[in-house]
């Protein structure tokens, strides 16, 4: 099975291997949103307002709430463009979170009774919103490779579906919807999703929630997913003897934490049972936000060291609010004044200065005085001049202007250039 060509050139023509990967969160991924918003816009001043960002990554990676925003950045419109335009997310999730997650007095009452025996909201609303808009269109038609995962309850092991996967294994090649209500479907609050998929007169079930369970920080399966292909020899790759970690281009965006320190302590969770652990008094689901927050961070912890011990710490940004009020963080919190605040969390975030993760004690802290806005300045310039260096060293036929026709050139060796201290 043959998945649509992508819109981008093959990073074998490139210098760079490029990657962009969005944190699962619900309602918080507003603040990629934002960010996502700033990135384009840098984007189309360098190369036109008709530029987009799934026509400068070679995969866009997103768990949960980040699996939806890369539907929607990398999805075909009738025209073989994407479905959205960075700017057009926010105005989204303003207006149809709400519906998903509705907070009046009747919605209260409901989830109060349903928390007891199931999940708090049925998701038929969500569903319905994604089925919409992403109609019949399948993993293999995405504009360039996505990588979302999921988790199967019945087999107890990660699915993730990946646009390199589906030759290989074509009965990955779901429908988007499917994959994206899949990957959101968080434990508790909404239900596990089942379908089938069919090849060669085999069906093949899946019984899918969040992939955040998994890995709510994408970042490291996109990661593998290269070394896959890398390791397969695959050609739309550079061949590479060993990891030239100088070779990759990434940005991860986080969704926010919420790291109040003393929130909890043993001597208070040594007084909790099962109930304890699912809910505090203070609103907080301590369970929950533990295996999200432990596998979003060591995902950057790990990340950070590899391309600060490459020498190559300005190849790998990632955005990131560690500081959130504990009332911003609930992923169903769809009040007017929660999304307004997440909005501007989202906003600020671009204003403050570039982190990285301490390796001694996991904390984020600001590395040097450039902030967030100006660092995805300089990757868009980047990513601009990538995509125009592939544009030219790619092979061209044009019979119109045969001064177009270039030879097949692989860019093999890392250009010096890019071994930044």
């Amino acid at each position: 099975m043959q998945r649509t060509k992508s819109i981008v050139q093959p990073p074998t023509f490139g210098h760079f291997i490029t990657v962009l990967s969005i944190d699962g969160g619900g309602v918080r991924g507003l603040i990629p949103a934002i960010i996502l918003e700033f990135l384009e816009a840098e984007l189309q001043k360098l190369d036109g307002e008709d530029a987009r960002i799934a026509d400068y990554f070679d995969i866009i990676a997103g768990t949960s709430t980040g699996g939806l925003v890369t539907a929607m950045l990398t999805a075909p419109n009738e025209n073989r463009r994407p479905l959205f335009q960075a700017k057009d997310i926010k105005d989204f999730y303003l207006k149809m979170c709400p519906e998903i997650f509705p907070h009046d007095w009747r919605s209260t009452v409901k989830k109060a009774f349903k928390s007891i025996g199931g999940p708090l909201y049925d998701g038929k609303c969500l569903h319905n919103i994604i089925r919409n808009h992403l109609n019949e269109t399948k993993l293999g038609d995405t504009l360039t490779n996505v990588i979302i995962p999921t988790f199967d309850i019945k087999k107890l092991q990660p699915v993730i579906f990946s646009s390199y996967e589906i030759e290989e294994k074509p009965y990955m090649n779901a429908k988007l919807s499917d994959i994206c209500i899949a990957t959101s479907a968080a434990p508790t609050y909404l239900p596990p999703h089942h379908f089938n998929t069919n090849h060669k007169d085999e069906t093949y079930e899946f019984n899918l929630i969040d992939g955040g369970v998994a890995a709510n920080n994408p970042t490291q399966i996109a990661m593998g997913v290269i070394a896959k292909q890398l390791n397969n020899k695959n050609p739309d790759f550079p061949y590479l003897l060993y990891p030239q970690y100088g070779r990759y281009l990434v940005i991860s965006i986080g969704t926010g934490d919420c790291k109040i320190e003393g929130e909890y302590t043993a001597d208070e969770a040594s007084k909790w049972g099962l109930f304890g652990w699912w809910y505090n008094a203070n609103g907080s689901k301590p369970l929950v936000d533990i295996f999200t927050q432990a596998s979003t961070d060591m995902v950057d912890f790990h990340l950070s060291a590899v391309f600060q011990n490459h020498n190559v710490r300005n190849n790998y940004l990632r955005i990131q609010e560690d500081s959130l009020e504990r009332k911003m963080f609930p992923l169903d919190k769809a009040t007017k004044e929660n999304l307004d605040s997440l909005v501007d969390a989202g906003t600020r975030l671009l204003t403050k200065e570039v982190s990285i993760v301490n390796l001694e004690n996991g904390k984020l802290e600001p590395c040097g005085k450039e902030t967030n806005a100006e660092a995805l300045k300089a990757f868009a310039k980047r990513l601009s001049e990538e995509k125009s260096f592939r544009h030219l060293n790619s092979p061209r036929v044009s019979k119109a202007d045969p001064t177009v026709c270039l030879e097949k050139k692989p860019y093999f060796e890392a250009p010096k250039a890019i071994s930044i201290a």
